[in-house]
């Protein structure tokens, strides 16, 4: 057999912008490969959305290889011993692949760039999820920044890489590579919970482009003033496609940036975006310099924090049954549909850790099962951030009232008539405080308290008061 490249695919599911991919087409044959492994290597924080998600994007990118000229090898075990055995079975003499930033990915990566190297390999660890590499960006006294807007100022400064094309071919290798169906990897949970999933989603490369013309026709003009309104259509939804490495952060920043010099919207929303895409380079900034913010607070007098365990309150709110509108709205939205509204989403976490006192890193979990957006970095940051125990966090005290923010920001109920059907007739003055209605309001809308939409679970004001007290535990 040909020398050839094994080309190893994990969270960079795509053919346009994968210098991985793109590097090993130059050098001749290529031999993509899938990994499932036990390790987490090829997706380490993927639950069970997400891996729905990686699951229909890996079909994606099989057919889009095919249709280049080579197939997808699916394999399933140990990322070291699946590497050896196909190293062995094709006389490959290169592996290239795309670096992964968590903790536990960049040991594997590392041993595995020692070892291939140390058997005669060549070795090549690009860089393809973010806009630049992760912990490059520092002040000037060569520091990791804690504040944002001093890490996004600096950002801007840089020259972020422009993407490269998909390959127009790939050389397959002359004899066929055996190869795992992708249902016998078991990527899949066995409960197919995740089937609704498709009615909100198509995963894959294709599937970003889909949502990408969408974003650029129907919810970037407006983006800045409209983004904090979940009953709007100023949601980008590329959360997914850029944790599953369906879509390049490269491509959709500079794409951005020659839209600001065309002037084609106003420089506001296009800014207001850019501001995203580096908050998620902020993030795995963070994650480099302190790899055990996964589980730990960043901030440590947190570690202190008097927590509740409550797995009644717990459940409450994972179901949206809590009694507050637009908390019930978005976490019912987050099972349906795999994704929940940025805003909803603070406002949420806010009221599980701030009025349940339940800690963040349960939070964290649950987010990490239902996302298909499920990303170490982000969900971490996210709730470290809301939390008050993150580098520039929102401070504890600062605590959302899921009354005035559901009528702030869905001010006519319309994200919460969705989400939680039970309301829907009711008047918009009491859609976000039903329990203030009249008795022949609530009768009109068919409402019976207590019985088909629960009471709030806690009061507003003394779980506030409990709140600020328990933060002045740690002070």
């Amino acid at each position: 057999m040909a020398r050839a490249t094994i080309v190893w695919f994990r969270n960079d599911l795509r053919i346009t912008d994968n210098p991985a991919l793109w590097r090993a087409a130059q050098r001749g044959p290529v031999i993509p490969v899938f990994i499932h492994s036990p390790d987490g290597a090829p997706y380490g924080y993927a639950g069970e959305a997400a891996a729905w998600f990686i699951h229909e994007s890996v079909t994606a990118l099989a057919c889009s290889l095919r249709k280049l000229g080579t197939p997808l090898v699916i394999r399933r075990g140990p990322v070291l011993s699946v590497l050896q055995d196909l190293v062995q079975e094709t006389s490959a003499d290169a592996l290239y692949f795309n670096a992964r930033y968590e903790a536990p990915s960049r040991a594997i990566d590392a041993d595995i760039v020692q070892h291939f190297r140390a058997s005669g390999l060549a070795v090549e660890r690009t860089h393809a999820g973010m806009l630049m590499k992760p912990g490059a960006v520092l002040s000037e006294k060569q520091q990791p920044y804690k504040v944002f807007t001093a890490f996004w100022r600096q950002v801007m400064r840089q020259n972020v890489m422009k993407p490269l094309p998909a390959p127009a071919h790939l050389v397959p290798v002359s004899d066929q590579v055996q190869s795992l169906s992708l249902g016998e990897t078991g990527l899949l949970h066995s409960v197919p919970w995740y089937e609704k999933l498709s009615e909100h989603w198509q995963p894959g490369e294709q599937g970003a482009m889909t949502q990408w013309s969408h974003f650029i026709d129907h919810v970037l003009y407006g983006y800045a003033s409209g983004r904090d309104f979940p009953a709007h259509d100023h949601a980008s939804r590329f959360s997914p496609y850029f944790a599953s490495g369906a879509l390049s952060p490269r491509w959709v920043w500079h794409q951005l940036l020659t839209m600001r010099e065309a002037r084609e919207i106003p420089d506001t929303d296009i800014e207001g975006f850019l501001r995203q895409l580096a908050w998620r380079e902020f993030a795995y900034d963070n994650l480099v310099h302190v790899p055990d913010m996964v589980h730990t607070p960043m901030r440590r007098e947190f570690e202190r924090f008097p927590w509740r365990s409550d797995h009644d309150a717990l459940r409450t709110w994972q179901q949206g049954r809590t009694g507050y509108p637009l908390i019930d709205a978005g976490m019912r939205q987050l099972w349906e549909t795999g994704w929940i509204h940025n805003r909803v989403r603070m406002v949420a976490a806010s009221f599980l850790v701030k009025h349940l006192l339940i800690s963040w890193t349960e939070g964290a979990a649950w987010f990490k099962d239902t996302l298909v957006d499920a990303d170490v970095a982000n969900n971490t940051m996210g709730w470290q951030w809301v939390t008050g125990c993150g580098f520039d966090a929102s401070p504890f005290f600062r605590i959302f009232n899921p009354v005035t923010q559901g009528e702030k920001f869905d001010p006519e109920g319309n994200y919460v008539r969705r989400w939680v059907p039970e309301l829907r007739q009711l008047h918009p003055r009491f859609i976000h405080r039903p329990w203030e209605a009249p008795r022949h309001v609530l009768r009109d809308a068919g409402i019976e308290l207590g019985i088909n939409y629960p009471l709030p679970m806690v009061d507003h004001a003394a779980a506030r008061a409990r709140a600020l007290l328990a933060f002045q535990s740690i002070r």
